[in-house]
């Protein structure tokens, strides 16, 4: 995970002009304006690379962003970013449409039209940038849909999802996992951005065609939970455990095997890294949600056709 900023690193004199060009480049605002107060504002940028999408979360005392009609007309997006609310009550407008949001409210980002966004005290915000190209789905859709998110079947997913995905997102970040929880992530954004339409037969194949992105998402980000059920996953993703296991079997996956496997591609990486020297295997499998570590060794021969302490060896870096 990079620190694109923290406040608290920098001299206290720097802050607002730092913080402020930091802002706004990250966000695509015209203008930003912080709490001018004695010690200058207070806040920090955090972004997660997940492959071709990317996790931007945004913290920080007081702050009005504004991107004025000029800029907006002659942007091209290169990327659509969902949003979910964090901390504080924030304000945002666009056109004739002002909105206020709390912990939890999902937005679309749209560059290409003028805003105005804000929070007074200390606020926060986790977006969710995707290529649009990698999308495949027209501006004007996104537009026309981002009014209408709370009408989508997958809003209070998708909320839930990205609160998540953030808090996650030091683990995430050294995984080899994480291109796999980016592509998951994207599928999930369209789903959320094509069933906002008004067409509710087509919101409900949408969900069907996509819950198998939102399990393989899931379980990818609860990997090292021990405890990991179909029952979790289904209560996760509020669907029902036949429902689950119906879309599991007609996208060719079998849930317990996924999970295992997955596990054991997260285990066979971490053997490998040098960090990982002093831990035994027995705590490697531990922590990445095995029971057993016989079992782990088992299953690992037979994915792998090597022992893991072998496997140690042989990745081990050369002495000279």
């Amino acid at each position: 995970m990079a620190i694109l900023l923290d406040t608290a690193s920098l001299p206290r004199r720097d802050r607002h002009e730092v913080f402020r060009a930091a802002l706004a480049e990250a966000s695509g605002a015209t203008s930003v304006e912080l709490d001018p107060g004695p010690d200058g504002p207070s806040g920090r940028m955090e972004l997660v690379e997940l492959g071709e999408t990317r996790l931007f979360t945004a913290r920080c005392s007081s702050m009005v962003m504004r991107r004025d009609r000029r800029t907006a007309g002659g942007a091209s997006p290169e990327a659509v970013a969902v949003a979910v609310h964090g901390l504080g009550v924030g304000c945002h407008q666009m056109g004739s449409r002002q909105r206020r949001l709390r912990t939890g409210d999902v937005m679309v980002v749209d560059v290409t039209r003028p805003f105005d966004f804000s929070w007074t005290g200390l606020g926060s915000s986790t977006s969710l940038q995707v290529p649009t190209a990698a999308l495949g789905l027209p501006l004007d859709l996104v537009q026309r849909a981002a009014p209408r998110l709370g009408r989508s079947p997958l809003y209070d997913l998708v909320s839930r999802y990205l609160v998540e995905l953030a808090r996650d997102a030091r683990r995430l970040d050294d995984s080899p996992t994480a291109p796999a929880v980016g592509a998951a992530s994207l599928q999930l954004v369209r789903a959320l951005i094509s069933s906002a339409l008004d067409d509710p037969p087509h919101a409900h194949d949408v969900l069907e065609q996509t819950l198998v992105a939102q399990v393989r998402a899931y379980v990818r980000q609860h990997l090292r939970d021990p405890e990991l059920s179909a029952d979790q996953v289904a209560a996760a993703l509020s669907v029902s455990r036949r429902q689950l296991f119906r879309a599991c079997s007609q996208a060719g996956l079998s849930l317990e095997q996924y999970v295992i496997a997955q596990r054991l591609e997260g285990a066979r990486a971490e053997l490998a890294r040098p960090s990982s020297r002093p831990r035994s295997v027995a705590s490697v499998a531990y922590s990445w949600g095995f029971k057993d570590p016989t079992h782990f060794t088992r299953r690992f021969r037979q994915a792998y056709g090597m022992l893991p302490r072998d496997w140690r060896v042989l990745t081990a870096p050369a002495r000279t």
